[in-house]
């Protein structure tokens, strides 16, 4: 006999189904009467259960309808080939990567002048506390909140390249603009960690308080001096990322 609370037992079941596609064509789950009957459970118990997964973003919860299984359709990010100027691209990194898979983008900019906060002023090499250039990006993948991407330069970078300091897009994508201007990225750092979202996060990201956050820090250097540090936010139900180092030949379309 399981050890599990009888509410965690029932989260436990229908988590299981809902990956297993049990719920794909029609995504409404069984009413909460029926639940407790097929769990020989108290109704209390199985809305602990079901709270618990709407915590997860797995189900929402609409009065008067009942619970149903969220859209999960999860967005593949290749790390290795964003903002590489090798491959073609229509827009910048983002808008190319979400169109080619055939899905639809939309972000909204927010561009401010600010103190270096000491993570960045540490990967930028500058005194914490000196001014940078924030551009930050709320992205979509299909009107679903996908990722929020703060991008920071330092000031010398502004004299030479002043569209960094402009609140609209930079339809090339800055890395191209920068690179037309005599300013070449040959190099970038990542670093990756997760973590729970905070409240704001969570507010702009549109997830649950048991929903992670994947965070996605890449620092990208000229050949004397990094020129940018990019915090991406992901939500962590909706993403995956995959990198490409060394030959693949081997890897057939496939696998």
């Amino acid at each position: 006999m399981s050890k599990q609370p009888k509410y965690r037992q029932v989260a436990d079941a229908l988590r299981r189904e809902i990956v297993n596609g049990a719920f794909d064509s029609d995504r409404r789950l069984p009413s909460e009467s029926e639940l407790a009957a097929r769990f020989d459970a108290s109704r209390n118990t199985v809305r602990s259960g079901l709270a618990l997964l709407v915590s997860e973003g797995l189900i929402t919860s609409s009065q008067g309808l009942g619970y149903e299984v969220r859209s999960h359709e999860v967005f593949e990010l290749n790390a290795s080939r964003f903002e590489n100027l090798q491959f073609p691209q229509n827009g910048d990194s983002y808008n190319t990567d979400v169109t080619n898979a055939g899905r639809r983008p939309h972000q909204t900019f927010r561009v401010e002048m600010l103190p270096a906060p000491a993570e960045v002023a540490e990967r930028l090499r500058v005194e914490q506390g000196s001014k940078v250039v924030l551009r930050f990006c709320h992205r979509y993948v299909d009107d679903v909140p996908w990722s929020t991407q703060a991008t920071y330069y330092p000031a010398w970078l502004i004299e030479g390249s002043p569209r960094l300091a402009d609140p609209g897009d930079i339809e090339e994508g800055t890395t191209r603009y920068l690179a037309g201007r005599g300013i070449e990225q040959i190099g970038y750092f990542d670093e990756i960690a997760t973590r729970m979202p905070t409240p704001e996060e969570a507010r702009l990201l549109e997830v649950g308080a048991g929903v992670p956050v994947l965070l996605w820090t890449r620092t990208g250097y000229a050949p004397d001096r990094p020129i940018r540090c990019t915090i991406t936010t992901f939500r962590g139900d909706l993403n995956r990322m995959n990198y490409e180092i060394g030959d693949l030949a081997g890897r057939s379309e496939n696998t």
